[in-house]
Parts: structure tokens; C-alpha cells; sequence
């Protein structure tokens, strides 16, 4: 079986290679546009297709994902329909994201934002804490993520809550589904948390709308895609007060614009989209079992739901 991996990184520096080939050491891995035979090629791995990819691998069988989002690759209309795409679902992924919302969320709980104004300014004064049953954070997107960063959040005594598009069950969780109770979970969110796929119904959800549906003085947390965020509508809510603050880790264009305002806005924690950083070591299994899987024409694991956007 051949593997053609997408990177932009040189093959020499590769990180998946040497742990495909301890686990499958007959995989022939070949490195884009480099491709070899095309006719010998039956998967790919990437995160986004380059131009003319699916035209130059006729005998394409599967695409795999580098990420657990694939926003990137179903909004290419060059992407074969009939092709199954597996996302990656991976452990350490997801406790990533969990300790990167539990960091925020416990920053804003503990008004640390705050506290480092005051110390530039050299300013001592104290605020009253809530405690952590007075304080309501609710994340969007109950999936593995979700489900995961309310587990973690848990100990830590908040009033938990959940909205989905669906209705789910957590324990521990008051969870809210679909349209009518997307309101409810907003007036009740005091730390909003968005971990949602993008897909045609989740962009630009972030808006002016869900902002004013959030108790005055609330925060975001966003570490799932820029585009679920209307940047305007964002920053205006926090110029004007009703949002107190955000942590931001995804965004419309990334690397961010220098120029642009979240930058230097004093009420925007900002990194990189570093929340949660694939790791090879832990993701290559997956991979090769899906490898082996195409080899005895068996369905894949993490099959993405072309219908649903995941």
C-alpha cells in the first residue's frame, strides 16, 4: 500500500513516518507533489488539498485527516464525494484541549485577567471572589471534546451546562439541545465555551445575537475555528462592555494580521492555535489501523458524516 502524506514540512523532518513504519513497516510512504506511481497511491494523509491533488491519484480509496476538525477539506469541492474521509480522534488531542479550557476558564473564574491589569499598574486591591457554584460555564458542542472538558471541569465545583444540536445526557450537566434551548443556555453561561465543528449551520455563530443572549460581564472561550466568530460582533461587545473578556485560540486568517485589533485589545488572551497539537506518537495508530482497514476494504474508524459537516 502507498500513503501520500501533504505537509509543508521537508520529508526529512517528518514526525508521522518513522512511527508508520515501527507499526506497518510494508506502508510506502511518499511525500506530495512527489507521488511516484499515482496508480499505487490508495490513501492520502493531509489537512488541506493542494491544487490538482484528487486529479493526479486516480485510485484514491480514502483521505485522512491530520486534525479532528475537517472543515478544510469538506469545503473543497475538489474532494471526491464518494471518497470516505476519517477524522483523527485522538486521546491526547483531546486532554490538550481540556487542560487549554480548563486554564481559561479558571483564569476568568479567578479574575486573573483583572489582577494583571492591576499589576502593571501597580494597583492593590482586592475583589470578591464567587465561588465556583455561583459561577455557570457552558460549553457548545457536546462531542468528545465537549464531554471531555466538562469532566475535567467538574472538580472544580461550577454549574455545569451543555448545548447541543441534539439532545444528550451528561452527568453532572444540565444540557440544553437545538433552537429552543439555545436561549435558556445562554442566559444561564456566565463563561462561555466553544468547542463546535464548523459547518454551515455553526458559522458565524459567535454574533451579535448570541453575545447579547449571554449575561452582561460573560467571557468566551474559543478554541474550535475562527469563522465560528463574527470579529466585529466580538469586539464590539467587549468595547462596550457586556462581554468582560475572551481567550482566543482559533481565528478567521491564520497567522493572525498583525494589524488586527485582538493583537493589542486588553480584554483578548490570544495564542496561536496551540490549544491542542496533534501527536504523532499517540495519533499513528489510528492511522494505520485505518490503513489496514482500506487494504481489507473494511469501513474506517472516526468516518466523517459528509451530511453533518463531522
Amino acid at each position: 500500500m502507498a500513503l501520500v502524506i501533504v505537509s509543508r514540512v521537508h520529508p526529512s523532518s517528518d514526525v508521522w513516518a518513522p512511527e508508520m513504519r515501527r507499526l506497518m513497516p510494508e506502508i510506502d510512504i511518499r511525500y506530495w507533489p512527489d507521488v511516484g506511481n499515482p496508480d499505487e497511491v490508495e490513501a492520502v494523509l493531509m489537512w488541506q488539498a493542494p491544487e490538482g491533488l484528487f486529479q493526479r491519484l486516480p485510485k484514491l480509496k480514502a483521505i485522512f485527516a491530520t486534525g479532528a476538525g475537517v472543515d478544510a477539506i469538506l469545503g473543497d469541492p475538489t474532494v471526491p464525494k464518494h471518497l470516505p474521509l476519517a477524522r483523527l480522534v485522538d486521546p491526547s488531542m483531546t486532554a490538550e484541549m481540556s487542560e487549554y479550557v480548563v486554564l481559561q476558564v479558571l483564569r476568568f473564574h479567578r479574575q486573573e485577567p483583572t489582577y494583571a491589569a492591576q499589576q502593571r499598574d501597580r494597583v492593590w486591591k482586592v475583589h470578591p471572589q464567587p465561588h465556583p457554584e455561583q459561577r455557570r460555564v457552558g460549553v457548545m458542542g457536546l462531542g468528545e471534546l465537549g464531554q471531555d472538558a466538562l469532566h475535567k471541569l467538574a472538580p472544580f465545583g461550577f454549574a455545569l451546562g451543555g448545548w447541543s444540536r441534539t439532545p444528550k445526557a451528561l452527568a453532572g450537566v444540565e444540557t440544553f439541545s437545538g433552537a429552543d434551548g439555545f436561549t435558556r443556555f445562554l442566559a444561564r453561561t456566565d463563561i462561555l465555551v466553544n468547542l463546535l465543528p464548523l459547518t454551515a449551520e455553526t458559522e458565524n455563530i459567535v454574533d451579535a445575537r448570541l453575545l447579547a443572549g449571554l449575561p452582561e460581564g460573560a467571557f468566551l472561550v474559543n478554541c474550535a475555528r475562527g469563522r465560528h466568530v463574527v470579529d466585529a460582533d466580538l469586539l464590539a461587545a467587549l468595547d462596550s462592555g457586556r462581554l468582560a473578556g475572551a481567550a482566543l485560540d482559533v481565528f478567521r486568517q491564520e497567522p493572525l494580521p498583525a494589524d488586527h485589533p485582538f493583537w493589542s485589545h486588553p480584554k483578548v488572551i490570544l495564542t496561536p492555535h496551540a490549544a491542542a497539537l496533534t501527536n504523532p506518537l499517540t495519533a499513528t495508530p489510528q492511522i494505520v489501523d485505518n490503513l489496514r482497514r482500506v487494504q481489507a476494504g473494511r469501513p474506517l474508524v472516526n468516518l466523517v458524516d459528509r451530511t453533518r459537516g463531522y
